[in-house]
C-alpha cells in the first residue's frame, strides 16, 4: 500500500511539472537577436557610458526569465526593456533564458 501511494505521488509530481515551460536554446537564439544589439557586444559592458548594460552570457536562465517577467509586468522599469518584454510570452522568455545561460561566461 505504501509503495502504491509513493508511486502515485511520484507520478503526480512528474505530470504536474509538465506544465512548466522548458527553455529551448535554439529557439532562444533566434528570439535573442534584438538583445544582441546591447547585450551581445564582445568586450562591452555598456552601450553608452551613462547606461549600464548587464552581461547576459552565462547568466542563470531563471534570473533572466524573472527579470523579463518583471519588465513585462511593470515591476521593473526601463523604457527599452519594458517595451521589449511586453510582447514576450512565458515560453519566449524561457527560450531566451536557455540561450543566454548556454552561452557561458
Amino acid at each position: 500500500m505504501r509503495f502504491q501511494i509513493a508511486a502515485a505521488t511520484c507520478g503526480l509530481l512528474i505530470l504536474s511539472s509538465a506544465g512548466f515551460a522548458a527553455g529551448d536554446a535554439m529557439a532562444g537564439k533566434t528570439k535573442s537577436e534584438t538583445c544582441l544589439g546591447c547585450h551581445g557586444i564582445p568586450g562591452y559592458n555598456n552601450v553608452y557610458p551613462t547606461y549600464h548594460v548587464p552581461k547576459l552570457s552565462g547568466q542563470h536562465a531563471d534570473y533572466i526569465v524573472a527579470a523579463l517577467k518583471a519588465y513585462r509586468d511593470g515591476q521593473r522599469t526601463h523604457g527599452t526593456m519594458n517595451v521589449q518584454a511586453m510582447s514576450m510570452s512565458d515560453q519566449d522568455m524561457a527560450d531566451i533564458g536557455a540561450f543566454w545561460q548556454g552561452m557561458g561566461k
